[in-house]
């Protein structure tokens, strides 16, 4: 006999999916992801065959229905490069003719972009003898002990002579999904699945998740070559490597994006794990010619599908109050699983932006994470009689003083006296981009406010030994430490001073124009509306609050507190060289060697600019991996796009 219990989440699972069948097949109106549908489709298959109790409106019935410590460092022999990024077909279309102007002739390779953990395999006489994470691509973990107890890895192959094989360390959904079954502590998804399990120091872990090892490339070998991607591939299948079902090699464009578009339709129904496609030149003696960037290959590139969705219900709105006084909502969220993170908050930029996407409390809401960024709610998915308009708020949340509505904008305008306008202030003064002080951060920031009476960025100065002792968890090193980070940040560069002001509008960006325009910082308090709307990049809305912060007596007031107190200013040093002088850059993506200050400290230093947008004023886009709209734009203006290592070289 089938439990009650059991009979009855059957029938609910049949009801909910046939329901969600409707709005999906119907009225083209999903009200889950994919990934969520499929989880409880699955889930409903599993009961009715562990249970035979299968009902007649089942959507089952459907005919067709669908480098850590403990391990030792491995240095690679040959450098282990990672992939150029497309996000959508404009970039890989740049990147194809690229490619075809300087080879007429070529034919390219698409295969899946296996989304688990990438490993080199170095094979001697025949036999395994060494097992690697790619790591930073030279140095990265020796796992041979972890990567042996993988089935589809072969510990001897026909061919004798030294080899490196690269390829994925992948667990198939229907492995993870049989492991969960079996054990209590259920593993999130496939690809923590098995970057967990071979970085792992027992093997026998390992081993219990049933891994599997795909091939696809052969970075380094001896007394061979080969003339093509798919002779490489027959190479792999010749010495009993698995390499996947998916393999198609093109020549034009539109037919290698119909491919890629064909990934993307299955890659839910799949039982691999993917993220993209990789195209890669097919002619190896070409590929040798085109070379290498610093970080990738100039002959191969991967395209990047469209992040994941899922849908999770929205619980409250938290407003929150910034530094100028903009109300800002918070959305707060059943935790849900999305990009291998637990998500619980998300930004909605503004009540506008609520009314828009017609959001409400206890909602159902589409949610996207893309990039490692901040999440996004794109929308509603379903919503019942439970649930709530989000008001719009009327008086602060931190001081109950009345709002003010500016366009999309609310603001408070209780400057002086707003408990939270106050800590934003003395948060932002005390970043690394302003002032720079360790040890003063959001929590620190709260405790001084509430138990010192710091309410102002000056005041921060006025600390003394005895003060910061009385406080809890304070003892006499941390005291120490933040009295001679205090000392320390009173001596500070003129383009950090006028960011760490706080000035609305005015970023670390804008503020380093200001310096450079300004030769000295009275000569900036002087300035007129006239002259700071001249500036590149500052309108007059921006250059009116400049002005009229400086003519506000508390600020003049803060200002000479601060000298007072001991800030001293440290103007500009002339340009390392003038070897920039006229051209403006637009920086995206993350560059290889370089952060984003580097890079932007370097073009300074050389006389060069730096914008946030892209206009056809633009000298030169520099392209980082993960490069988005910054290059879409450039590449429909027209505007040149340098790597990292050509940026470098232009110094020279």
């Amino acid at each position: 006999m089938v439990e009650e219990k059991i009979k009855q989440e059957i029938e609910q699972l049949v009801k909910d999916l046939n329901i969600y069948n409707y709005h999906y097949h119907v009225l083209d109106k999903p009200i889950i992801s994919d990934g969520e549908y499929d989880k409880l489709y699955y889930h409903l298959v599993d009961l009715e065959q562990q249970t035979g109790y299968i009902l007649p409106d089942s959507p089952t019935q459907r005919v067709g229905d669908a480098v850590m410590e403990g391990f030792s460092k491995f240095s690679h022999k040959v450098q282990l490069y990672s992939l150029d990024k497309a996000q959508n077909f404009a970039e890989l279309e740049h990147w194809y003719n690229g490619v075809v102007q300087k080879f007429p002739d070529s034919t390219f390779t698409i295969e899946y972009k296996f989304d688990g953990l990438r490993l080199a395999l170095t094979y001697e006489n025949g036999l395994l003898t060494t097992a690697a994470t790619r790591g930073n691509g030279l140095v990265g973990e020796d796992v041979t002990a972890q990567v042996k107890t993988i089935r589809s890895v072969p510990l001897s192959i026909n061919f004798k002579d030294k080899i490196i094989i690269e390829g994925e360390g992948i667990m198939l959904i229907s492995q993870l999904n049989k492991y969960n079954q079996n054990n209590k502590d259920g593993l999130k998804n496939a690809r923590n699945a098995v970057a967990g399990a071979i970085r792992n120091l027992d093997p026998k872990v390992t081993a219990s998740r049933n891994l599997d090892f795909f091939a696809y490339g052969i970075p380094y070998i001896e007394n061979k070559q080969f003339a093509t991607q798919d002779e490489l591939r027959q190479f792999l299948i010749d010495n009993k490597f698995l390499v996947g079902d998916f393999f198609e090699v093109k020549k034009s464009i539109k037919d290698i994006e119909k491919v890629i578009t064909h990934i993307g339709d299955i890659r839910n129904i799949i039982d691999i794990l993917i993220d993209g496609a990789v195209v890669k030149l097919n002619e190896i003696y070409n590929r040798e010619k085109l070379g290498y960037t610093i970080r990738f290959p100039k002959w191969a590139l991967a395209y990047k599908f469209a992040p994941l969705e899922v849908t999770t219900k929205l619980k409250n709105v938290i407003w929150q109050v910034g530094r100028t006084g903009k109300i800002t909502p918070l959305a707060v969220l059943d935790p849900v699983d999305i990009a291998g993170a637990t998500v619980k908050r998300a930004t909605l930029n503004n009540y506008d932006d609520i009314l828009r996407k017609q959001v409400k409390i206890n909602c159902r809401v589409f949610l996207r994470r893309s990039n490692e960024v901040i999440p996004e709610i794109l929308g509603v998915a379903q919503e019942d009689e439970t649930c709530k308009p989000i008001p719009c708020p009327t008086v602060c949340p931190s001081c109950g003083t009345p709002l003010q509505k500016d366009g999309v904008l609310i603001y408070c305008n209780n400057k002086y006296n707003c408990p939270e306008q106050l800590k934003q202030r003395i948060i932002h003064f005390c970043s690394r981009d302003a002032m720079n002080i360790e040890g003063i951060r959001d929590k620190t920031v709260d405790v001084l406010f509430d138990k010192l009476k710091v309410k102002t960025i000056d005041q921060i100065y006025t600390l003394s030994n005895d003060d910061l002792l009385t406080l809890e968890k304070f003892k006499d090193k941390k005291t120490t430490n933040l009295l001679n980070s205090l000392n320390k940040s009173k001596q500070v560069n003129y383009a950090n001073f006028i960011y760490a002001l706080g000035i609305d509008n005015v970023g670390i960006k804008t503020a380093k124009d200001l310096a450079k325009r300004y030769k000295t910082f009275k000569d900036l308090t002087d300035a007129k509306v006239e002259s700071l709307s001249s500036i590149r990049d500052i309108g007059k809305i921006v250059a009116q609050s400049i002005v009229d912060y400086f003519n506000d007596e508390y600020n003049k007031q803060i200002i000479q507190n601060l000298f007072n107190n001991g800030v001293d200013i440290i103007y500009n040093s002339k340009n390392a060289s003038n070897k920039l002088e006229g051209k403006t850059f637009v920086l995206t993506g993350t560059l290889p060697t370089l952060t984003r200050n580097e890079a932007t400290k370097i073009i300074e230093d050389n006389g060069g600019a730096v914008s946030s947008s892209v206009s056809k004023q633009t000298s030169y886009v520099l392209l980082g991996e993960d490069a988005g709209s910054k290059l879409q734009k450039a590449l429909a203006l027209g505007v040149p796009t340098i790597s990292e290592t050509e940026f470098l070289d232009m110094l020279k």
